[in-house]
């Protein structure tokens, strides 16, 4: 069986049979076309675990990150595990792959006082400002993944409810209560400035941009951005900033992290404690104030 071909059948198999997402499966795809340009044409037979160290060391030589590098050798074990069970490949190679760990950092987040500045920025007072302010107010409300907001319809809320439905990683659904607040400026949004923004290719997407298509995760990101230096804040911001914002100041607050997984959209408990690291001083004020020998 040629490369190319093995490689196509792995893709088709974890975005039909496993459900991955398409993010997932194109950085698989990218990796499984590295390593093909790396070796050539050749048939999965004859590729050797001398092969699979020497493109261990050609990731070392580009300069690829420790994830990065973790990422791709995942990667591979998954693409040879695959083609052993299913293709009959006769060699083990997945033993032969020792995948680098990958560098824990911790995600950055904004203070509540930051948020809040953040989320004033919009002047209301123009159609843009109406939908950024909104934009901005259900990202932190919810906690959603960019690239869960940038596909969200109409379909997917409920108003009177006062619910919003995600569609997250996998094409997995939950449930996620909007605020008060967010849930003033979303309605101001969708009756003052989404009827005059939206073009006939909206698509009852949600969030528009200003010439009436569904608005991307980039112009998300700068309109993030642009907020952000307006509100003077310093920190580096990126996409996902209000996401962790929100989970942090949850947790603060006092939600368990069964709850702030559900609310995350989580697949594992695991993934959601990395939020118990990410504000040590205030663990130390608690454990200072409530513990009885501290």
């Amino acid at each position: 069986m040629h490369i190319l071909d093995a490689i196509n059948s792995f893709l088709a198999y974890i975005l039909s049979e496993r459900g991955l997402s398409i993010n997932t499966v194109d950085s698989y795809r990218r990796d499984l076309l590295k390593f093909y340009k790396f070796l050539g044409d050749v048939e999965i037979d004859d590729i050797s675990t001398s092969n699979v160290d020497e493109f261990a060391e050609f990731l070392k030589d580009e300069g690829l990150s420790q994830n990065s590098r973790s990422r791709a050798f995942s990667c591979l074990r998954s693409f040879f595990k695959y083609l052993q069970l299913e293709e009959n490949l006769k060699k083990d190679l997945t033993e032969e792959i020792s995948v680098p760990k990958k560098k824990k950092n911790l995600p950055e987040f904004l203070s509540e006082e930051e948020v809040s500045r953040l989320l004033d920025a919009p002047s209301v007072s123009t159609l843009k400002g109406i939908r950024d302010k909104a934009l901005l107010e259900l990202l932190y409300a919810t906690g959603m993944r960019v690239s869960e907001i940038v596909n969200l319809r109409l379909n997917n809320l409920d108003l009177d409810e006062k619910i919003v439905r995600i569609r997250g990683k996998g094409s997995k659904e939950r449930l996620v209560p909007v605020g008060d607040i967010a849930m003033k400026f979303l309605m101001q949004y969708l009756l003052e400035a989404r009827p005059h923004i939206a073009s006939s290719k909206a698509e009852n997407y949600i969030f528009l941009n200003m010439r009436g298509k569904k608005l991307t995760r980039v112009g998300i990101w700068k309109i993030i951005k642009q907020y952000a230096l307006q509100a003077g804040i310093e920190k580096n911001i990126y996409p996902h900033i209000l996401r962790h914002s929100f989970a942090t100041h949850l947790l603060k607050n006092g939600c368990d992290l069964r709850s702030l997984q559900l609310l995350l959209g989580h697949a594992s408990l695991l993934t959601t404690q990395v939020y118990t690291h990410l504000d040590i001083k205030y663990l130390k004020e608690i454990h200072r104030e409530f513990h009885p020998r501290s």
